[in-house]
């Protein structure tokens, strides 16, 4: 249990949950449900620490391992929260011209390297009868971002997610971000 396998687990399961029943919109199964367990990071860090020469007893390393495990639990938050419940509520609308919310700026980690990317989000989308609160769309980027990912997951699950909720006539969803594996290893 916890494998990621997105092709069974669709744009909104959290991976170590039943993707389908999630996806479907089963109340049985709740990514609030998953829990970090710090004791296994804490001594996964430790190792780490150790296997790269470090001294994980040393003054400034004490805490290290505590404190990751608690910064693992909150900047992977959006793997114990449906993204839908907050898209829930739509509006009517005869709008018909574009919206656009730029410049959203979100942070997520990299599955490949386990260090972060960052950046900005703009997403444009013209309506369909229906439109969402326009506070609702920095959240959905904060909770998908809240995974680990490549930076095309996030950007589709975005976008997956806004079609699914509103089904707009068109949606464009734009990331730009740096990531810190490339910056760091050149």
């Amino acid at each position: 249990m916890g494998y990621n396998n997105r092709s069974s687990h669709g744009p909104y399961a959290p991976p170590a949950l039943d993707g389908l029943s999630l996806a479907m919109g089963s109340k049985s199964n709740s990514a609030s449900k998953i829990q970090v367990d710090h004791a296994r990071i804490e001594a996964a860090v430790r190792e780490i620490l150790c296997a790269v020469g470090e001294n994980p007893d040393r003054e400034g390393l004490l805490e290290t391992p505590s404190r990751v495990a608690r910064m693992y639990e909150e900047i992977f938050a959006g793997l114990r929260e449906d993204p839908r419940k907050h898209m829930q509520k739509t509006f009517a609308e005869k709008y018909d011209e574009m919206v656009l919310v730029r410049d959203i700026t979100f942070a997520s980690c990299c599955e490949h390297h386990l260090l972060p990317f960052f950046g900005e989000c703009s997403i444009a989308y013209v309506p369909n009868g229906k439109i969402i609160g326009l506070s609702k769309i920095p959240k959905l980027v904060d909770l998908f971002a809240q995974r680990l990912q490549v930076q095309e997951d996030l950007t589709h699950q975005i976008g997956t997610a806004l079609q699914e909720a509103i089904k707009p006539k068109g949606l464009a969803v734009f990331m730009s971000a740096t990531h810190l594996c490339a910056v760091m290893r050149n």
